[in-house]
């Protein structure tokens, strides 16, 4: 088993610069040790997943790298800023998926990008980002009128008002029906031939096994596993495993993406 956390030369965009380092992170609750001792690095312009169980510090570990949550001990560092002495600059350099009741529900889709330009500084067009979340025809609705995919969308396209250098998805897909889930995989790949990195967790492991360039899992607050899906697959693999049954070349999903069509269905 794999737990070697230094970026892969071949990972993401072949580069191997490490464009977030984490080092011994530890997080404690009273009694209950949240995350013990995490350490890893992403390479620029990688696709990095964070697979384990319901609290095995996935949330915990991505809000301290996020500089949303004080760290205990250890260290994070995203595009060379260290996040607990200077977690407004990493705020300036990533973004971070939001969830729908996070945004003002009297504005529109224009006026919150606007809105959130213009509390960053920067310039934006809104119908841009909305062009590339596919919902310039909602842009003068409210979020509380989108159906769960378009709401999942739109918290990209917010999360891209500044710019990041780097993204942080949190199970984008949880909820969604398969031509919404895919059109956002479509997404995720998009934004990281744009440049930008990817870090995500998802409980799918199709969905990790598509996007992710290489994959982190946790248990217990700590990382127990982390190489590149078919890595990780060919070590189970060689130590001897094997299915009771023959995967097939489609399977049920496959079926209704190919009866039902690719597109989008938001309006029920």
């Amino acid at each position: 088993m794999s737990t070697s956390a230094t970026a892969r030369p071949d990972a993401g965009s072949g580069q191997a610069t490490a464009i977030i380092s984490v080092r011994d992170l530890r997080k404690r609750y009273g009694d209950l040790v949240a995350v013990d001792g995490v350490s890893f690095d992403v390479a620029e312009g990688e696709v990095f997943g964070i697979l384990g169980p319901n609290g095995a510090g996935k949330t915990t570990t991505l809000e301290m790298i996020e500089g949303m949550r004080p760290i205990d001990s250890g260290t994070a560092v995203i595009d060379g800023v260290d996040v607990a002495a200077d977690p407004r600059e990493v705020k300036r350099r990533i973004g971070i998926q939001l969830q729908a009741s996070a945004f003002f529900d009297e504005l529109t889709l224009v006026e919150l990008l606007d809105l959130f330009g213009r509390l960053y500084g920067r310039g934006v067009d809104p119908m841009a980002l909305l062009a590339d979340v596919e919902l310039t025809e909602k842009a003068k609705s409210q979020v509380r009128t989108l159906s769960g995919g378009q709401k999942q969308r739109f918290s990209i396209a917010s999360a891209l008002v500044n710019q990041p250098r780097v993204l942080f998805l949190d199970e984008p897909t949880t909820g969604l029906d398969p031509q919404a889930r895919r059109h956002l995989w479509a997404l995720v790949r998009t934004l990281r031939d744009r440049g930008h990195t990817v870090v995500l967790t998802t409980h799918y492991m199709e969905e990790a096994e598509e996007l992710c360039d290489r994959v982190a899992i946790m248990d217990g607050g700590r990382i127990i596993a982390l190489d590149t899906p078919q890595a990780l697959v060919d070590q189970l693999i060689g130590r001897g495993f094997r299915k009771a049954r023959v995967e097939r070349l489609a399977n049920l999903e496959d079926v209704f993406i190919d009866l039902t069509g690719h597109d989008l269905r938001e309006d029920d």
